[in-house]
Formats: C-alpha cells, sequence, structure tokens
C-alpha cells in the first residue's frame, strides 16, 4: 500500500526548512524512510516477493545517494537528520 496523502503531508510538515518544501534532500529521506520501513514489514510477512524486494532495494540506493549529497553538502544537517530518524544506530 502506497503512503497517504495525509501521512506524506505530516512528514513533509515535520521535516520541511521552510514553508512549502518538497524537495529538499531531508524531506526526500524521511519521505523514503518510511517507505522502507513499510517495505520491511510487507517483505517480512512475504517473503517470496521478490518485486516488492527490488522495489525495496531501489529506494534504498535512493536514500543513500541523498543521504551521501547531504553529506558532502552540509555536515551538520546529515547529522541532525540520522539523529532524528534513527539511522545508523
Amino acid at each position: 500500500m502506497a503512503i497517504s496523502k495525509e501521512k506524506k503531508n505530516e512528514i513533509i510538515a515535520e521535516y520541511a526548512r521552510k514553508e512549502g518544501d518538497t524537495g529538499s534532500p531531508e524531506v526526500q529521506v524521511a519521505v523514503l524512510t518510511w517507505e522502507i520501513n513499510h517495505l520491511n514489514d510487507h517483505i517480512k510477512i512475504h517473503k517470496k516477493d521478490h518485486a516488492t524486494y527490488r522495489g525495496l532495494m531501489k529506494k534504498i540506493g535512493r536514500r543513500r545517494n541523498l543521504l551521501a549529497y547531504l553529506r558532502n553538502k552540509d555536515i551538520a544537517r546529515y547529522r541532525e537528520l540520522i539523529a532524528k530518524l534513527g539511522l545508523r544506530r
């Protein structure tokens, strides 16, 4: 099931840097993280769903690239974001 419009707007409002910000790396990573966590739950139940697993891997790669971009651009924002999302345990 895809992310609902209400849930996506909540995530955008929480991670946006300014009003109407939907394209910043912080927002994109936060939305991808929610989707990745949701797909992980699905994969745990449906172990043979290889199409979903492939989509999950693509989302993880996209998030990794966005995090690498943010790390190179502004290390303080990167550290704040991973702490807030609970990544890199």
